[in-house]
């Protein structure tokens, strides 16, 4: 137990205002916490130095996992002791966030018993994550964790925890099952989640519908985003109750489609289905009379990393439609061609984005056996990255010129 509260002006500045305050969070957990007091301190220190106190002390973890453990470590061990080790232990979540709030007391319960009692729950990275705790209390927390049934979550250059919206759990736009495509990554990559083999991190995220909840077109390696590719079913009387209560159909949804290619008579929408591109906008604004098409699947985009090393990217299409069926063949298939060519010639911490940047798009392409299609440029008549090669005969006395 904390023997006294410290003195933290500037810490107490974050506490004001209408947000809520990790500042708060963490006061909190020092009334019963040694490290969150001594958290606070040093916390407090780099505030007024302007400088970060923490170090990174080389690899540390879990026996067997290369993943999974952040080691982080004080450069004030003297004057703060209680966080001289502040590993960082990232917990697989279940597949969409669901957990019981038995599940959630547990796991509190045994974070309070070795570590910090803070966590971070589910940012960027997805996992359930727990923050701080010493290197002798890194395997009785694992044994707790997986008698509870949780596993270590992925960290370092590894494929990293699998995440997806809640998908047809609740969402009646989900095109395919997302959760249970979560589990199956989850399960078949478990190697490559635990022991860092690739030239940098890799990350899968699913969303179930082109409105993209967990953002993965600007977060991950692999975005699998459901979309169909039938016509959008149209309740006609759905629509025209939406205009009598006092929806503009022409204004808030013709206006707003940024293919152009609805038209609203006052009766009926009409949808050229081959020019959109399912951007879900309208489908938003009418749900109960517009719904996505019956031929289900998903889209499959590649590339997409925050700005760490090199700047951001966003993904870019690899596969306009797949279908997304147990067992999930053709996608296994089309992710291991890429972690192959992407393991033997990327660089040290390049991720796959950056590689597809350095080698060229069509080099990739050619590399892992995906023909380029037009999906694949963004805009017409921009600098394309997929070059088409024209092959000539060359002329000979065989074959002269005409």
């Amino acid at each position: 137990m904390p023997e006294k509260k410290r003195k933290t002006p500037k810490l107490d500045e974050l506490e004001k205002g209408a947000w809520p305050s990790f500042v708060k969070e963490i006061k909190t957990a020092a009334e019963k916490n040694a490290m969150a007091e001594d958290l606070l301190g040093q916390l407090e220190r780099s505030y007024e130095e302007k400088i970060g106190h923490w170090k990174h002390g080389g690899i540390v973890g879990v026996l067997g996992y290369g993943g999974g453990v952040i080691g982080r470590y004080s450069d004030l061990p003297e004057e703060f002791p209680n966080v001289s080790h502040f590993h960082t232990m990232r917990i697989n979540q279940p597949a969409g966030w669901f957990y019981t709030s038995d599940v959630l007391r547990k796991l509190c319960d045994i974070w309070e018993k070795h570590g910090s009692g803070l966590t971070n729950v589910h940012g960027s990275t997805g996992d359930l994550v727990f923050l701080g705790t010493r290197t002798e209390e890194l395997e009785p927390t694992f044994k707790e964790l997986t008698d509870l049934g949780f596993d270590l979550g992925g960290s370092g250059s590894d494929v990293r925890t699998p995440s997806c919206c809640c998908g047809m759990a609740r969402c009646e736009w989900a095109c395919y099952d997302t959760m249970a495509l979560t589990y199956f990554l989850t399960m078949h990559y478990q190697d490559e989640l635990h022991r860092p083999a690739f030239p940098y991190k890799w990350k899968f995220k699913m969303s179930g519908c082109p409105n993209d909840c967990v953002a993965a077109i600007a977060r991950s390696d692999m975005s699998i985003i459901g979309t169909w590719r039938d016509d959008i079913r149209v309740d006609n009387a759905a629509v025209t109750e939406y205009a009598k209560s006092g929806m503009n159909i022409e204004r808030d949804v013709v206006g707003n489609c940024p293919a152009k290619c609805m038209e609203w008579d006052g009766k009926e929408i009409k949808i050229d289905n081959k020019a959109c591109v399912k951007c879900m906008h309208c489908i938003n604004a009418m749900p109960k009379a517009l719904a996505p098409g019956k031929d289900r699947g998903a889209c499959i985009l590649i590339g997409a990393k925050a700005p760490i090393v090199e700047g951001a990217l966003l993904s870019s299409v690899l596969i306009p439609f797949i279908k997304l069926e147990p067992p999930y063949a053709e996608l296994i298939d089309l992710v291991d061609r890429i972690h192959e060519v992407w393991s033997e010639n990327g660089k040290n911490r390049e991720r796959v984005g950056e590689f597809i940047q350095r080698v060229g798009m069509g080099n990739f392409l050619e590399a892992i056996g995906v023909e380029p299609i037009p999906e694949m440029v963004a805009h017409p008549r921009e600098n394309p990255y997929v070059f088409y090669e024209e092959f000539f005969e060359e002329e000979s006395e065989e074959n002269p010129k005409p």
